[in-house]
């Protein structure tokens, strides 16, 4: 079934460049040969791996999809699984697949397939030299590929302090519950903006009138542990209260 891979996510961030600190001139990154110290044009780098000291092999693009055509020009489903038992720490980036010229048909039996069955597609593609796991999965009139990752990519948490409570009490537990309760809603992405992104624009808006910004909000203080019931309290207080008007409004 031929597909072509668009990306399904798009850069946010606000373009900052780098500059001297002394005299604010825009600093550029070179390519730079070590050996004449001259900077070289980009069509004139190629890569190469060094099989022995000082001794290269030049690799190209065809060199790469050589290495398995089947792998470098398709994605191959393996088999199909629940989605709910991919963990959280898996995924990574999404793509759009559309049908290339022929593939309608295959494309929406495939789709169709999928979301009769609930299942997801598990497969392998190479992108950029190097292969990924993926999941293929529909939405909408489309479908999804999800590159997710190796297992062997994923850091065990070896390294981090467990907590040394075992058991919370229980009347902190039952208000917990009480406050996942108040506030469960079903997810709806479109009403979460990126407001940093908006706050920081209006700062540099401010710098630029020659005004000082004025630190936004208040620091957060860590919560004591003597103090965690009153804590909770006020935020199932402030779900309350935030229920309410939502059943006003509507």
């Amino acid at each position: 079934m031929p597909v072509k891979l668009y990306s399904a996510t798009a850069g946010r961030e606000i373009d900052l460049d780098i500059l001297h600190k002394t005299d604010l001139s825009p600093i550029r990154y070179a390519r730079v040969c070590r050996e004449d110290g001259k900077e070289i044009p980009y069509e004139d780098i190629v890569r190469g791996y060094e099989y022995r000291k000082g001794d290269y092999l030049v690799l190209t693009d065809e060199d790469f999809e050589k290495v398995n055509l089947k792998k470098t020009k398709s994605v191959e489903i393996e088999e199909f699984v629940d989605e709910k038992e991919i963990e959280i720490i898996y995924p990574e980036k999404p793509y759009y697949l559309e049908p290339d010229k022929g593939a309608d048909k295959a494309y929406v039996l495939l789709r169709e397939a999928l979301k009769k069955s609930g299942r997801v597609g598990v497969g392998k593609f190479v992108l950029r030299n190097r292969e990924h796991l993926a999941i293929v999965k529909p939405m909408g009139d489309f479908l999804i590929l999800n590159q997710i990752r190796f297992p062997e990519e994923i850091e065990k948490p070896k390294e981090l302090t467990t907590p040394d409570v075992k058991t919370p009490v229980k009347k902190e537990l039952d208000m917990a519950m009480n406050i996942i309760e108040q506030l469960t809603e079903h997810f709806s992405p479109g009403k979460y903006k990126d407001t940093y992104r908006a706050e920081l624009n209006d700062m540099l808006k401010q710098k630029a009138k020659g005004i000082k910004p004025k630190p936004k909000g208040k620091e957060p203080e860590m919560t004591k542990a003597h103090d965690l019931m009153l804590a909770l309290k006020k935020s199932l207080e402030k779900s309350q209260k935030k229920r309410s008007l939502h059943a006003r409004v509507r």
